[in-house]
C-alpha cells in the first residue's frame, strides 16, 4: 500500500476508547484483521445454478434463507476467520435482485419511480449506467475515515435548493464516465493500493447507483471496507440487499420535520423513511450519522433529531455535528424564497446544538 498523508486528528482519534469500541468492526477491516462483509458473502454457496431462473419470490425466499449462513459466518470472521468464494454465491442472489429493483416500477429509492431505469432515468436523473464525476483520496472526511477513496456518482432521489454538489446531483451527466462492474471493482480496487482506509460510495447519491456497486463487489477481491455515504432514502428493498455488504455507514440525517423535507429538499415521508433505515443499518454494521446544522432549523429539525438519536442510538453510534452550511444553488440565486436558509449557519446556532448533544449524551466531538 502507498504512503499517503494522514492527518493528525486521524491518528489520535484511535486513541479514544469509545471510537474503537462503536467502530470497531470497520477498524478490524481496515486494519486487514477481517474479511469485510462483501467477501463473506462470496463465501456462502446459494444452492442455485442460476439465480436469474427464479421469480422475485423465490429470490427474496433464498435470501433470506442464506442470510443465516452468512450471519454465522460473520461472527466467525470477527474472530479472524477467513472465507473463500464459491460460484453461485449469496452475492449471486443480490445481485440479480438489485437487477430486478431496476423496475418498473424503479424500487431503489422511496420515490419508486413508475419506470424501468433500463429504459429511461427516474428523478435521480440517471438511467441504469453509474456514472463517476470523480474518485480520489478525500482527506476532508471524518477523522476515523480518511483518507477515504470516495467515489462521487451522478444522481440523487433529492433536489435540495442548497445543495453543493448541484452539478453532479441535479443534473443529467455529461461528461461523466459510465462505470460497469468490472471497471467499478478496478477502481476500488487502485484507490485501496493508494492508501484508502474505505470505499467511499457518495455523490450525488450512491442509491440510483447501488445495482452497479452490488455487483462490481463480484469482481472485487481486495479486502478493503465498503462505506455507505448517503441520504439514506432507500427502499427496504435495497437496504435488505447492502445489510450484508457495507461495513460503515455514513447517513445524513436533516430533517426531522416532514415539511421542511418537503420544502427543501421535495421528498414525502422523510422522517419515518429515514429512521427506519437508520436504525436497520446500525444493527448490521459501524455507523457514524451526520447532521448538517441549518440556520433557523434548531427547533423544528435539529432538537428533535439528537432527542431521537439519544434515545434510540446513543450508546451504538457515532455523530458529526456539522457546521459547513452555506446558501448554494438555488438558495444562492433566490435567496428570497427561502429566507430561512439563505445565510450561512452562525457559530451560536452550531454551538447551541452540540451543547444540547453533550447534554443527552451523544458522542459527537472525536469525529467533528
Amino acid at each position: 500500500m502507498s504512503w499517503v498523508f494522514v492527518r493528525p486528528d486521524a491518528v489520535r482519534v484511535w486513541r479514544d476508547p469509545e471510537v474503537n469500541r462503536r467502530l470497531s468492526w470497520y477498524k478490524a477491516v481496515m486494519l486487514d484483521e477481517a474479511q469485510a462483509k462483501f467477501l463473506i458473502a462470496k463465501s456462502v454457496p446459494s444452492g442455485v445454478g442460476r439465480p436469474g431462473d427464479l421469480s422475485e419470490r423465490e429470490l427474496w425466499d433464498l435470501h433470506k434463507s442464506l442470510r443465516e449462513d452468512f450471519e454465522k459466518r460473520w461472527e466467525e470472521a470477527k474472530r479472524g476467520r477467513r472465507f473463500k468464494p464459491v460460484e453461485n454465491s449469496f452475492l449471486d442472489v443480490k445481485i440479480e435482485l438489485a437487477k430486478r429493483l431496476l423496475g418498473p416500477p424503479c424500487r431503489l429509492c422511496e420515490r419508486r419511480c413508475p419506470v424501468d431505469r433500463r429504459q429511461r432515468w427516474g428523478a435521480c436523473l440517471v438511467d441504469a449506467k453509474a456514472y463517476v464525476h470523480s474518485a480520489f483520496l478525500h482527506l476532508g472526511e471524518e477523522a476515523p475515515l480518511v483518507p477515504s477513496g470516495t467515489i462521487f456518482y451522478g444522481g440523487c432521489p433529492f433536489k435540495c435548493v442548497f445543495c453543493q454538489n448541484w452539478d453532479i446531483s441535479q443534473v443529467r451527466p455529461r461528461d461523466a464516465p459510465a462505470f460497469d462492474p468490472p471497471s467499478l471493482a478496478r477502481l476500488q480496487a487502485r484507490l485501496r493500493a493508494e492508501g484508502a482506509r474505505n470505499v467511499n460510495h457518495v455523490g450525488g447519491d450512491p442509491i440510483p447507483s447501488a445495482h452497479v456497486i452490488i455487483e462490481s463487489f463480484k469482481y472485487l477481491d481486495v479486502n478493503v471496507p465498503q462505506l455507505w455515504n448517503s441520504n439514506m432514502y432507500m427502499t427496504e428493498e435495497l437496504l435488505e440487499l447492502l445489510l450484508d455488504l457495507i461495513d460503515i455507514w455514513l447517513p445524513d440525517l436533516k430533517y426531522w420535520s416532514d415539511q421542511c423535507a418537503w420544502r427543501l429538499s421535495a421528498v414525502r415521508n422523510y422522517r419515518s423513511v429515514v429512521t427506519r433505515n437508520i436504525l436497520r443499518a446500525a444493527q448490521k454494521g459501524d455507523m457514524i450519522i451526520r447532521h448538517l446544522v441549518m440556520p433557523n432549523h434548531l427547533e423544528c429539525d435539529t432538537f428533535p433529531i439528537l432527542e431521537w438519536i439519544a434515545e434510540n442510538l446513543k450508546d451504538r453510534v457515532l455523530v458529526n455535528i456539522m457546521e459547513q452550511y452555506r446558501p448554494e444553488h438555488l438558495v444562492l440565486k433566490h435567496p428570497e424564497r427561502w429566507p430561512d436558509i439563505a445565510r450561512p449557519v452562525s457559530w451560536e446556532e452550531v454551538k447551541k446544538a452540540r451543547e444540547y448533544a453533550t447534554k443527552l449524551g451523544i458522542v459527537w466531538e472525536p469525529v467533528s
